[in-house]
C-alpha cells in the first residue's frame, strides 16, 4: 500500500436526535492498543453515558472491530464501522457516545443516528491522504544551493529541513517515481557533483 486515508487529528462533534444527545469522537491510531486506549479514555470521560459505541479500522493486520455497547444488535457498531469503510479511512477509531433522552428511536433511527455521529466525527477530525515517500538528503556547495532548493519541489519533493555548515545539506521527501525523475536533472544541474542519499521510507500527508 503506497497510499491510505486516515484522520488528521483527534476531534469531536455532537447533535441531538429526539431528546437523545450523541457525541461523535474520532482519532488517528497506529495499533490496536492505541485504539483500545482511546475507547477506554472516552468510556472513562463519559462514564455516565447510556452507551459508548465504537468501531476502528487498522492497516496492520487489516483489523476491523466494533461494539454495539448494549444497543440492539446491528443498530450501532456496524453502522459506525460502515461509515469508516465507506469513507475509505484506516488507522482510525470512532466512538459515538449517547445520552438517552427518554424517546425510543427504533432500529432505523438508531442506525441513522450512529451513522451521523460517526460521519460528523470524521468531518471534524479531517480526512487526509498519506503517501509513502522516500526520505532523502543531498549536500551541495553554497553556490549550488539556490538552484537545488528550487529543483526539489520542481520534481515533486518537499524540503523538510536545511542545515548550513561547511556545505548546505537539505533533507527532503518525495515518491520513488519523483526521485527517478530528479536524478538526471540533478546530475545535469551539478555536472554530477551532487548525489541524493536515500535514508528510508515513511508515510507523509499529501498536501
Amino acid at each position: 500500500m503506497t497510499e491510505y486515508k486516515t484522520v488528521l487529528k483527534r476531534a469531536e462533534d455532537a447533535f441531538v436526535e429526539r431528546c437523545s444527545r450523541f457525541i461523535g469522537h474520532a482519532a488517528p491510531v497506529k495499533t490496536e492498543e492505541e485504539a483500545v486506549a482511546f475507547i477506554n479514555e472516552m468510556k472513562a470521560k463519559y462514564w455516565d453515558a447510556t452507551h459508548n459505541v465504537y468501531a476502528y479500522c487498522l492497516r496492520d493486520g487489516q483489523i476491523k472491530r466494533y461494539s454495539d455497547d448494549s444497543e440492539p444488535q446491528g443498530t450501532a457498531g456496524i453502522p459506525t464501522l460502515d461509515v469508516l469503510q465507506k469513507s475509505g479511512v484506516t488507522d482510525t477509531v470512532v466512538v459515538v457516545t449517547r445520552y438517552f433522552g427518554g424517546v425510543l428511536l427504533g432500529a432505523g433511527g438508531l442506525v441513522r443516528a450512529y451513522s451521523h455521529g460517526a460521519s460528523i466525527a470524521l468531518e471534524a477530525a479531517g480526512i487526509v491522504t498519506m503517501r509513502e515517500c522516500i526520505m532523502a538528503s543531498l549536500s551541495c556547495d553554497y553556490n549550488q544551493y539556490g538552484r537545488l532548493q528550487a529543483l526539489i519541489p520542481e520534481c515533486g519533493g518537499t524540503v523538510d529541513d536545511t542545515v548550513f555548515g561547511e556545505r548546505v545539506t537539505m533533507y527532503f521527501h518525495l515518491t520513488d517515481v519523483d526521485l527517478g525523475r530528479m536524478r538526471p536533472k540533478l546530475a545535469d544541474a551539478t555536472c554530477g557533483s551532487v548525489e541524493v542519499q536515500e535514508e528510508g521510507k515513511k508515510f507523509f500527508q499529501v498536501l
